[in-house]
C-alpha cells in the first residue's frame, strides 16, 4: 500500500510513484531547486498589486478592475486554499460597489517565481471565468502556456514543504 500524497492524489499512480521515491530519497528539494532556481522579489503587497495587474493588462484588459491584492498569511492548504478571489460588494450612498480582491497565500513570498505566477494567473482567470472548467483552465493556460507542469509541480512543492 502506498502512502496517499494529499496533494498529488488526482495524478497518475506511476507519477506518484516517482514524486513518493524522490522524497523517501530526500532528493525532492533539489529536483525542485533544479527545476525552478529563480525565487522573486516580490515580498510586500504593492509589488504584488503591481505584479498582478501587469499580468491582469497583458492578458484581461476587460476584466474588472483590482482593488486590493495582498498576501495573506491566513490562507493555507489545510484552508483548501493557496489563492482567493473575492468581490466585496459595498453601498456607498445610493450606489452599490464591487471591490475585487485577490489574496494570495503568504506562503509564496518563499516560492519559486513561477509558482507565483502560475497562482496569480489561476486567481485572475477567476474574473472572467468563476468555475474550474474547461474555458477556465483554457484561459489560464493562454496567460502561462506551462499553467499544467506548474500546477502539478506547485504541488510536488507542497508535498515537499509538508503544508
Amino acid at each position: 500500500m502506498h502512502t496517499p500524497l494529499k496533494y498529488l492524489q488526482h495524478y497518475p499512480i506511476a507519477l506518484q510513484d516517482k514524486i513518493r521515491q524522490l522524497h523517501s530519497q530526500n532528493q525532492l528539494g533539489d529536483y525542485l531547486a533544479q527545476r525552478y532556481p529563480q525565487g522573486h522579489a516580490i515580498q510586500t503587497d504593492k509589488a504584488l498589486y503591481q505584479y498582478s495587474n501587469e499580468i491582469k493588462q497583458a492578458f484581461l484588459r476587460n476584466a474588472p478592475l483590482l482593488d486590493k491584492v495582498y498576501y495573506d498569511s491566513r490562507l493555507s492548504i489545510a484552508h483548501h486554499a493557496l489563492g482567493l478571489n473575492t468581490a466585496i460588494s459595498r453601498v456607498q450612498g445610493g450606489k452599490l460597489k464591487a471591490k475585487k480582491e485577490i489574496r494570495i497565500s503568504a506562503l509564496f513570498k518563499e516560492a519559486p517565481a513561477d509558482f507565483l505566477r502560475m497562482i496569480v494567473v489561476h486567481e485572475l482567470a477567476h474574473l472572467k471565468e468563476r468555475h474550474h472548467d474547461k474555458a477556465f483552465y483554457q484561459l489560464c493556460q493562454h496567460m502561462a502556456p506551462d499553467y499544467h507542469q506548474l500546477e502539478f509541480d506547485c504541488r510536488v512543492y507542497l508535498t515537499w514543504k509538508n503544508c
